[in-house]
């Protein structure tokens, strides 16, 4: 009889490790079959395997094929993926979303699949709620710009009255301190006769 692994509580297997397997591909939060077969410690290919033999399980929002384009775009983000080859595979990947990860956990048997969806659906929860939390800060600081477009209209405004006034008084200053002009005579000019 197999030795029984710890509750998935006290896995040797970081959340952060989890969090940095998960892409964001078509809008949805999915992983790799190669990556999930690693946490499960399995081949690839038997994960597969597992997951074809039991295809009614896993409709299109649970796991879909990546397509090249996709692949490509994953290979500037991982190392062991190369554009060309996929990582060395003869077929593009398969990508699972959440439903498809909690899915597998009764396709695959065994103790170590079923601890390591928890901790996958742990993952993928505090994601979604590192999101909302990204949200609400967002929309602060959203809304700190609108309040830093207005003072800055404000500022212009006065910056632009605190000018003209400084102009005004420029052209006063000059006249106060400008000689006096001849005051000109009032009344009617008489030429002198020759």
């Amino acid at each position: 009889m197999p030795d029984k692994l710890p509750p998935a509580s006290v896995l040797p297997v970081p959340l952060e490790l989890i969090e940095r397997r998960i892409y964001v591909i078509r809008s949805q939060k999915v992983m790799l079959d190669s990556d999930l077969a690693g946490l499960y410690q399995v081949p690839t290919k038997r994960l597969n395997e597992a997951v074809k033999r039991n295809l009614d399980r896993f409709p299109a929002d649970f796991m879909f094929q990546i397509s090249a384009e996709e692949a490509a775009s994953l290979a500037n983000l991982r190392s062991q993926f190369a554009a060309s080859s996929y990582g060395g595979r003869r077929y593009l990947p398969y990508a699972f979303t959440e439903h498809g990860v909690a899915m597998l956990s009764s396709v695959l048997n065994s103790q170590r699949a079923v601890q390591m969806n928890i901790l996958i659906i742990r993952t993928f929860v505090k994601l979604r709620e590192l999101l909302a939390t990204h949200k609400d800060l967002a929309a602060k600081v959203e809304k700190l710009e609108a309040g830093q477009r207005d003072h800055a209209i404000a500022i212009s405004l006065v910056a632009k009255d605190v000018e003209t006034l400084a102009k005004n008084v420029k052209r006063e200053f000059k006249k106060l301190g400008a000689p006096r002009r001849r005051k000109p005579r009032i009344g009617f000019y008489i030429p002198e006769e020759k």
